[in-house]
């Protein structure tokens, strides 16, 4: 990949701190070749309480709880999430419009404010600056899986093939892991091992919950199984690089999109709840023919994985090339 300019580019992620957010950040940053600063924001009141919708004096915004806000003023500013709208918005009125401002995520705010935003197709936003994908940007790479294989690769040599790995989150905001579920999961997860030999590397979450992980390791003792238990490197990039099928709970849209980048096939454990976006996120995927539901079966089907970073990151590198020669910048 062609270096942006003859230099070094600067570059902000801007964030509240949520993992799987600002980690959407940070890979669309790497996989421009940039090394990103991280700011973690805390708004002062009222920005804190009603931004987006309040729109004065956003330099002043940024809090001393967080990380300082102050020039010189970055390249390219990525940001995501509400608490990273005013210091974005202050930002590209400080460096008069030379910082090319990122959103990732529905800002709910007129388009024109940013200079290109990011939006998950089950988002309605829409606009000439607006970039449509079909899942969550994130940190994964061939490169990264490779890398994770190798390493584990002696240490998991004991498993089967078909191997499955096995990414179980849990409860959120809209979704329920019940132990009636976990528990009919890993009874299909056995028999996979009895039906078709498999071998699975499991790795549960913090929100998959003490009971459901105790569930999880019962049904699965004396098989072909490696339960992750939170200790040393965490083998997640490993079990993706070692798999020949995936296994991934629906809580989570940046797990599913990092499971279906390695073009691979994914399967979905659907959990008690939802949400109208959850549910049309899933929903393509099953008509784009990339997942479908565990039930038990294995199988297997070919897509195109998702690239979705790759692809954002070309048409940012497009636009903030533009951008600075509007600017008269090299």
């Amino acid at each position: 990949m062609q270096p942006l300019t003859s230099s070094p580019l600067t570059c902000w992620v801007v964030s509240d701190g949520k993992a799987g957010m600002e980690n959407q950040c940070i890979g669309l940053a790497e996989s421009l070749g940039l090394t990103p600063v991280v700011k973690r924001v805390r708004l002062r009141t009222p920005w804190r309480q009603l931004t987006p919708y309040w729109r004065i004096g956003n330099r002043f915004a940024a809090g001393p709880q967080g990380d300082p806000v102050e020039p010189p003023w970055p390249d390219l500013l990525i940001g995501t999430g509400r608490q990273s709208i005013a210091v974005s918005l202050a930002v590209r009125q400080q460096s008069g419009g030379r910082t090319f401002t990122v959103q990732i995520q529905d800002p709910v705010m007129n388009p024109r404010n940013f200079d290109l935003i990011v939006v998950p197709r089950h988002d309605k936003l829409r606009g000439d600056n607006v970039l449509v994908t079909r899942g969550a940007l994130h940190r994964v790479t061939p490169a990264i899986l490779a890398g994770a294989a190798e390493r584990f690769a002696p240490r998991l040599a004991h498993l089967p093939h078909p191997r499955i790995a096995v990414l179980i989150g849990g409860d959120n905001g809209v979704y329920r892991l019940t132990p009636t579920i976990m528990g009919d999961v890993a009874e299909r997860l056995a028999n996979l091992t009895r039906t078709h030999g498999a071998g699975l590397m499991v790795t549960p979450s913090r929100r998959t919950g003490a009971d459901n992980e105790a569930i999880l390791r019962a049904r699965l003792s004396g098989l072909p199984a490696e339960v992750w238990d939170g200790t040393g490197e965490n083998p997640y990039f490993a079990y993706l690089g070692l798999a020949d099928a995936v296994v991934v709970t629906c809580d989570s849209v940046s797990m599913t999109s990092e499971a279906c980048s390695t073009g691979k096939p994914v399967y979905v454990i659907e959990l008690d709840g939802g949400s109208p976006k959850f549910r049309a996120f899933h929903d393509g995927l099953y008509q784009d023919g990339i997942t479908r539901p565990f039930d038990g079966s294995l199988d297997h089907w070919d897509y195109v994985p998702l690239n979705e970073t790759e692809v954002v990151a070309e048409e940012v590198r497009r636009r903030l090339s533009a951008h600075r020669k509007r600017f008269g910048l090299s």
